[in-house]
């Protein structure tokens, strides 16, 4: 199975490039299948990681980023895969 995780934080006003550095400099205990790294209006990152495992497998994700960076705490989401579609 696959299973994703997902990361998104906010950064404060006009840190979002730094909010984007420091997410590309995190490394992961182990590394996984897929890592992509995303960014949106309002200063905000997304990275998502796709693992092999189990849904409830214990899986390595980033940390927290420090508060002078960020505008609120991280969001978090886990997903298994449904498969993938035909393009």
């Amino acid at each position: 199975m696959t299973v994703a995780l997902m990361w998104e934080a906010r950064a404060l006003p006009g840190r979002g490039d730094d909010l984007l550095a420091w997410a590309r400099a995190q490394r992961l205990p182990r590394r996984p299948v897929r890592r992509e790294t995303f960014r949106a209006p309002q200063d905000r990152v997304l990275v998502i990681t796709w693992w092999d495992g189990a849904y409830d497998d214990e899986l390595p994700e980033l940390p927290e980023p420090a508060g002078d960076v960020v505008s609120r705490p991280v969001h978090r989401w886990r997903f298994e895969s449904a498969g993938v579609d035909p393009v």
